[in-house]
This record gives C-alpha cells, structure tokens and sequence, in this order.
C-alpha cells in the first residue's frame, strides 16, 4: 500500500484531507480485509494476520514493533508538535466457528470464522494509519497504534499486550467495535461501562455415594446443588441493587453415572457478569457465601473456583464528550449517545482500567439482513471500514489537540 501524499493544508482542510486519504485506500482495505477474512486465525495464532498488517504500516513508511503480547503489533505515529500519546486499538482474532455464509472470499480454514468483524476493524486502523500520515504535520504528540491477538480468548491479548509494556508512556486510550444492530453510516458512544465484567465459576458440591435406595446413608450432591443453583438466583434478586444489575448464569451441570447410585460429587459451572466494581465484589461474596452455607448445611462440602476475567470497560465522561464533539464536528450530525447496557465482555477494558479510554460502535449493518455478531451467516457492511478509519484519525487528532473544546 503506497504512502499517501497531500499538499501542505491549514486546519480547516484537515478533515478533507483525512477522508480524501481514507477513500483512496478504501478499495485496497476492502480487497484486504477479504484476504483477512478468507484465513482467519483465532486466539494468539495471529502470525499470518499479524505478518500482513505489519507489511501494511511498513509500506506506509512506519516502524513497527513485533511480537508484543506474543503476536501483537505496535507502531507510532510523531506529530510535528510534543505532545501526549493516545492508543488507537484494533482487535485481529477470528472466533472457532464453521462458516456458512456462502460468500466468495469466506473462510478457507475450517472451524474458523471472523464472525465477529476483526478484520473490519484491523483493516479500519490501517487506514486510519494512512490519514494520520498525511495529517501528521498539523498532530500534536503520538499515536500508537496497537494491534492485539487473542480478544476472544479467556487469556486475553490486551493483558499480554500490556504487560509487554504496549500502554507505557500513554495518556489515553481509544477502541471501536463493529456494530450489525446500528445502521451502516452511524456512530454510536456509550457512557458509562459499555461492557460487564466477565467471571466465570465452577463449583463441586463433595457428597459420600450411596444406593439410591438408602438415600439417608449418602450425603446426596445432586439434590445439594440443585437448592444452591437455585438459591443462588436471589444473589440478583434479592442481593443486589436494581438499578445496578448483574447476570448470574449457570452454563453447566454434570453428576453422577447411573439411576440407581448417589454419586460422590457434582459439579456446575457458569459466569457472573456486572457493570460496577462494588457489584462485581458483593457478587462474589454473596456467591461464596450461599455455596460453602448451603453445602454444609446438607452435610456436603463445596469446592469453589472462582476466576475473575476482564473487567467492565469504563468509558472516561471527559473522552466520550470529546469524542461526540469530534464525529459532529467531522460528519456534520451528532452521534447516537446512550447509557451502556450491554452485558458482553471485552477486554479493551484491561486499557480502560489503567488508563482514561473510550470505545465507539460503528454501524455495519447491511440493508435487508438482520446480523448479529458470533453467527455462522454474519456479514457486516464493509462500509463500516471508512467510517470508522475517518472517525478514528479525526478523534485522534482532536483528542491530541492543545486546545481541546
């Protein structure tokens, strides 16, 4: 992809400048987003996306960083003024899921899927990367552009990231996401969190086994985690706040081998999911609480492993102004603002929580079909990749300005 080129400009052409630049790379985005989508790679095993995206921002003339958080890229944009840093993220894992969407560029490898748009939205920061370039001259400070592996996994590609030192000397944060609910063409801020945090749980209710018979010479698990299971339920409605709510849901339950045998144990498994951090620690407790009681009280033993996973992703108010008065500014209408409801998880929030971020959705939904993410048949509207390469390069640069509105 050759470099673009622009005249010297005031600040008045900035924004043309930068859609200019995005409309002519957007074939090129389009072309290889497909190639992305054609070999997708899940988890840390990003080595031939990362390969392509790596020779992406050399052939616009940056340096790029390898291998960070395993698989992860990194590259820096200098503005021609000192300044602070903000990251730009985007996500390049696919998800393990069979195809079935028919289409000419669909996934080669099987059992593997970019059903959730990471291709869109690592081919959107590439060019995003091309319209900073040519802006680059009227940017005060950096921009990082960040890369990252592994979005879809428990162990997560921003942890890795971070700890290999990808948020070090940054000031902000800012990541985006495909969205099939929001018409292609829209822009939508949340405020608040605009994800929960994801925990996941699994609990051994240990019994003594015994004939089915003589139930009263067993300590029977079934039955024991069947009343904690359900008692469990008023951790939500009867624990917590109302209006600050959470999701307790058991995914798995497993005991026992035949009908005629109490067996020794039980196990269920399932995840927890919050909004707030005090929700998140009162959950957990009162989790703990209703295991280990109610297991002893019908002479049984609860063995409880509980993992705490990504955090809610917290999206900074100061960002989420800024970044409304940016899109209106740049696309002349306002985007859709709302208060954060969703219970998803991201682990952009492992950047949220060290540093002041905020993620945007950008609409991709195509006319006549109704997609969601994590479907077999999911296409988004690749119109999503110039909009979102515009509204990225523009909120970097205002976020970066001296004299932010």
């Amino acid at each position: 992809m050759p470099t673009p080129t622009h005249p010297a400009t005031g600040a008045n052409d900035l924004g043309r400048v930068i859609d200019d630049t995005v409309a002519a790379m957007t074939q090129h985005l389009i072309a290889l987003r497909r190639d992305l989508h054609a070999h997708p790679e899940t988890g840390f095993d990003t080595h031939r996306t990362a390969a392509a995206i790596a020779q992406e921002l050399r052939d616009l003339g940056l340096n790029v960083t390898t291998g960070v958080g395993r698989t992860g890229l990194v590259a820096e944009i200098e503005g021609a003024a000192p300044g602070p840093c903000v990251i730009l993220r985007a996500d390049m894992d696919a998800l393990p899921i069979e195809e079935r969407t028919g289409l000419d560029f669909a996934s080669t490898v099987p059992g593997k899927m970019h059903a959730c748009g990471h291709d869109v939205h690592s081919t959107a920061l590439l060019g995003a990367a091309g319209a900073l370039k040519a802006v680059a001259h009227q940017m005060s400070g950096r921009v990082r552009l960040i890369f990252q592996p592994a979005e879809e996994t428990l162990e997560s590609g921003a942890a890795a990231m971070i700890a290999d030192g990808a948020a070090e000397g940054v000031d902000m944060a800012v990541a985006f996401h495909n969205q099939p609910e929001l018409e292609a063409g829209q822009l939508r801020l949340i405020r608040g969190s605009s994800t929960a945090s994801s925990d996941e749980f699994r609990v051994t209710m240990k019994g003594r086994s015994g004939h089915a018979a003589r139930p009263h010479l067993a300590a029977d698990p079934i039955v024991g985690a069947a009343h904690v299971i359900t008692q469990l339920q008023t951790v939500v409605s009867r624990r917590m706040d109302p209006s600050d709510p959470m999701v307790l849901t058991i995914g798995q339950i497993a005991g026992g081998f035949t009908e005629n045998i109490i067996p020794d144990g039980c196990t269920f498994t399932g995840t927890v999911r919050c909004r707030t951090p005090a929700t998140r620690d009162m959950a957990e407790a009162a989790f703990r609480e209703i295991c280990t009681n109610g297991a002893q009280a019908m002479g049984l033993e609860a063995e409880i492993d509980y993992i705490r996973g990504v955090p809610a992703l917290a999206n900074d108010d100061t960002l989420v102004t800024r970044a409304e008065r940016s899109f209106e500014r740049h696309f002349g209408t306002a985007p859709v603002v709302e208060v954060g409801n969703d219970f998803g998880a991201e682990d952009f929030a492992w950047f949220s929580e060290r540093l002041p971020s905020v993620q945007f959705h950008v609409g991709s939904r195509q006319p006549g079909r109704d997609d969601r993410l994590h479907n077999s048949d999911y296409q988004p509207d690749e119109s999503a990749i110039a909009l979102a390469a515009r509204a990225l390069a523009r909120l970097a640069v205002d976020l970066l300005s001296p004299h932010p509105d």
